[in-house]
């Protein structure tokens, strides 16, 4: 899968969603993303990486049974992938399997 993302001709996404969870796990202590969470955005932006804005879309997906799992923000994803045909690149054992997963 890192070869994939890797490769200029792939176009990469990374949903508000994520950012925000990163920043309550960093707030809560459980995760340290390494700089700080105002700068993330940018670095993504520097490596070609857009920023997935949440639309009123993908909330309503969100809330369909699809996207089978009971973590929100995982189901955002799902959603914001099943809405902008995108595949969701994940290493979370519990998604790895979701037919809109990246296979590697």
């Amino acid at each position: 899968m890192a070869s994939r993302l890797l490769d200029p001709a792939t176009v990469s996404f990374v949903s508000v969603a994520t950012l925000w969870e990163m920043a309550i796990k960093t707030r809560l202590g459980k995760l340290d993303p390494g700089m700080p969470l105002e700068d993330i955005s940018g670095h993504l932006e520097e490596f070609g990486v857009t920023i997935l804005s949440i639309e009123p879309s993908h909330v309503l997906t969100a809330a369909d049974p699809e996207p089978a799992t009971r973590d929100p923000f995982d189901r955002l994803l799902l959603a914001q992938c099943q809405v902008e045909g995108l595949k969701l690149a994940t290493v979370d054992r519990a998604l790895a399997h979701h037919h809109l997963a990246l296979k590697a």
